[in-house]
């Protein structure tokens, strides 16, 4: 009998359990009871009680009551909405995958060339926001970096970590250069944090147009690569300089980026796209990925990737969907409240206009002069 009540309460509530707060209620009632009580016995012992009855201008019992009552109800009715009821039941497919993807963006200030249009890091932010969203069901991280990282922990929601992207921009990062290595060393902490993450198949897409050269990214990705993650690499860029813009924190181009020597200049070296060749196939399966045509290569690896989750790591699922119809018994909480404080312990006097002496003697004249 108890098994066939809680599977009913699981029907009808998404947090039955929070209904137990219903005794707290109970409690409270049984509380404002045993308060009334006391009172009567206190006046009992006062005197006669007709005799303390005259001397009351307002017996507030019957008005206090009802506030109690109100106060119960109200109670109970918000532990009933944190129970979440819900009513209608139907299926609903659910992609799911064993895949949770980092996406390391380069937010260097070499990011805001324009031989892609209209901007490396626009295009670029686009173009990771349409994989994630070609990618229901993925888990997806996200690392900003430049002289420094900064990370977003792995998560369902696809469009929060979207969102993180297109809120930055290179002028917002403290530290300016290309740091690789602390971008790569993020990505696998944030894998390693994961405790789902060990379950999974794992990539890391670095998204980047220069070199590190001060750190050593290859071993972080010989690391990474003995966890079984792989690194896929976007390169944005080449050999070829490009003037770097001058940004303005209204985002506006303010002209073009100079140094002592003259315009400053982004391209990636020989050593540089070699580095970034040895981090890719430090991975199982990784590779590189070049920008071409306008785009910056993302679209290409977003097909792979989407290709590999339909070989093995890509479920569906069915899930039970409700309707939740917890506002109503909230609604009918707040309004109790309103109820309850609306009642006061005594209703309201009624004054009247008092008569100094002198103008009832005065009265009191003009009364017997009239007699007379």
């Amino acid at each position: 009998m108890i098994e066939s009540l809680l599977a009913t309460l699981r029907r009808h509530f998404g947090e039955p359990v929070m209904l137990l707060g219903t005794l707290v209620a109970v409690l409270f009632g049984a509380f404002l009871l045993f308060g009334a009580f006391r009172a009567a016995r206190a006046r009992k012992r006062f005197g006669d009680e007709n005799r303390v009855q005259a001397l009351m201008t307002h017996d507030p019992s019957t008005r206090r009551a009802y506030k109690g009552v109100f106060l119960v109800l109200a109670t109970a009715a918000t532990f009933v909405a944190a129970a979440r009821p819900h009513y209608g039941k139907e299926k609903q497919l659910v992609p799911a995958t064993k895949v949770d993807i980092i996406i390391a963006l380069d937010f260097s200030k070499s990011m805001y060339a324009r031989d892609i249009e209209p901007s490396r890091i626009v295009r670029a932010k686009a173009e990771v926001g349409e994989l994630i969203q070609s990618m229901p069901g993925a888990r997806f991280g996200a690392v900003a970096f430049a002289g420094e990282a900064m990370g977003f922990p792995v998560t369902e929601d696809g469009p929060a970590v979207a969102q993180f992207f297109r809120g930055l921009e290179p002028n917002d990062m403290p530290v300016g250069g290309t740091s690789l290595s602390r971008a790569l060393e993020l990505a696998r902490e944030l894998l390693r944090k994961d405790p789902k993450s060990k379950e999974h198949r794992r990539f890391v897409v670095l998204i980047t147009d220069g070199e590190d050269l001060e750190g050593s990214p290859r071993s972080i990705a010989n690391s990474l690569g003995d966890d079984e993650t792989t690194i896929h690499v976007v390169q944005i860029g080449g050999r070829t300089p490009e003037r770097i813009p001058d940004i303005g924190p209204d985002g506006e181009m303010r002209g073009w980026r100079k140094n002592e020597a003259g315009f400053m200049t982004t391209e990636l070296s020989a050593r540089g796209e070699a580095q970034l060749e040895n981090i890719a196939k430090a991975t199982p399966g990784g590779r590189v990925v070049r920008a071409e045509g306008g785009r910056t290569g993302i679209e290409e690896l977003t097909k792979e990737l989407k290709s590999s989750m339909q070989t093995g790591e890509y479920t569906e699922h069915y899930v039970d969907v409700f309707a939740d119809v917890y506002e109503y018994p909230l609604g009918l909480a707040i309004f109790l409240l309103f109820l309850e404080a609306a009642i006061a312990d005594a209703p309201r006097r009624k004054f009247i206009k008092k008569v100094p002496p002198a103008a009832r003697q005065r009265r009191g004249l003009v009364r017997g002069a009239g007699h007379a």
